[in-house]
């Protein structure tokens, strides 16, 4: 192939073809049962429809479509301050242990996904510790660890194309656990046949499928949600300058996670010495408001995520990638279903969490609470699993693999 020829769309026209594709998303899914039944993400289907085209364009006529995705950042701390202004520390409190469990999982999986790296790296004949570039690394870690790390392999391991398996690994994992999250949960409520005591409850992201025409949103509470969530991200950059000066190196988002829990905290406990019906009202328009644009701020955030999947990255490596990722995919699958579902507890929670927990372990966070939200608009509210899996794959694991990661790296 002649020399690619780079066509850049800016970050304004990226994000409008973003709009454009979840309507296209959301649009198919409202025509598809069985894309409803098993809990497929709206964001997931344009991102892949634009995906598609532009891996054509780049094969058809050798050119490739960049797009520019600052905003892309900015829509997940929204989404994360959002997960924060919600979170209640009483019901934190209340799910300590089930948080505990789930973070002793987690860790857990991290060791096993490097072992199954690491394992098929040396089947097929390359240095061992480039498997850590298809293990945690990519997959929980994410693009942002992936470019990290790939510099220390090169220059201290002289495994020379460790980016290039980390991007394409990640790229595989992303489309895995954007698939496999609803498929988990409805697998497990059948199975189980396992029913939502929380079923007429309002959703903790965006509003059921059967209930799109019935929710009404007042104009001020989308205003007074689009406030706290600014005085959230204000907050949340202060919060990580103050860590950044004391050597604590942690991710904006969960700096902006922290200031939504304590704001959120806050305004409920002045709420309740008020104890007004006029106030109770704004906090509830609020909380609508709130939902609404989480909701858009994390569809948006994958959709964007989806349109940058670059699949000819995947072409160096083909028979390596297809063969540790679906080892990868399966690993996910079988601890997912055998282990984290029974330790938290066999009920309708249990199953979201399990949707999300099948997302982290191949994508990301935002992957995970993605495949969370698609299933509960279809089965209804799972306000624990909002709270539990958010803070244990959003703050707590990327601590876990860090130290992970560098006791591999050392042996």
């Amino acid at each position: 192939m002649s020399e690619i020829e780079i066509i850049e769309v800016i970050d304004f026209v990226s994000f409008t073809i973003a709009i454009i594709l979840l309507f296209i998303g959301k649009f198919i899914l409202s025509r598809s049962e069985c894309l409803k039944r098993y809990s497929l993400p709206e964001p997931v289907i344009g991102g892949f429809i634009c995906t598609s085209i532009v891996a054509g364009i780049y094969y058809l006529f050798g050119k490739e479509v960049q797009f520019s995705l600052e905003s892309r950042d900015i829509l997940l701390l929204y989404f994360f301050a959002g997960i924060g202004l919600k979170a209640d520390i009483e019901s934190l409190l209340k799910g300590g242990r089930p948080l505990l469990v789930l973070l002793l999982l987690a860790s857990v999986y991290i060791v096993l996904q490097n072992i199954v790296g690491i394992s098929v790296a040396t089947l097929f004949g390359l240095d061992p510790k480039s498997g850590l570039m298809s293990g945690s690394i990519s997959l929980i870690g994410g693009v942002g660890t992936t470019v990290a790390w790939a510099p220390v392999f090169v220059d201290k391991l002289d495994i020379s194309n460790a980016m290039e398996l980390g991007v394409a690994s990640n790229t595989l994992g992303l489309i895995s656990a954007c698939v496999i999250g609803g498929p988990i949960a409805t697998y497990l409520m059948k199975k189980h046949q396992l029913y939502n005591h929380n079923q007429a409850e309002s959703l903790d992201i965006g509003t059921a499928h059967n209930q799109h025409k019935h929710i009404t949103v007042d104009y001020f509470g989308v205003l007074r949600a689009w406030l706290w969530l600014n005085v959230s991200l204000i907050s949340g950059y202060f919060i990580n300058v103050l860590l950044e000066s004391a050597g604590v190196m942690l991710p904006m988002f969960v700096s902006c996670l922290m200031a939504g829990i304590v704001w959120g905290n806050v305004g409920r406990w002045v709420l309740s010495r008020i104890n007004s019906s006029e106030f109770n009202s704004y906090a509830d328009d609020a909380e609508k408001g709130l939902s609404l644009i989480q909701d858009i701020c994390l569809g948006m955030f994958l959709t964007m995520a989806l349109m940058n999947l670059k699949v000819w990255l995947l072409e160096g490596s083909l028979l390596y990638l297809v063969v540790v990722i679906g080892l990868q995919v399966l690993l996910s699958i079988g601890f997912t279903i055998w282990v984290v579902f029974k330790a938290m507890g066999k009920d309708y929670e249990s199953a979201v969490i399990c949707a999300g927990f099948g997302g982290v372990t191949l994508g990301s966070t935002a992957t995970a609470i993605v495949n969370m939200t698609a299933v509960t608009q279809q089965y209804g509210a799972a306000h624990k699993a909002f709270i539990i899996l958010p803070l244990v794959c959003g703050f707590f694991i990327d601590v876990v693999n860090a130290v992970v990661i560098n006791y591999f790296v050392a042996m």
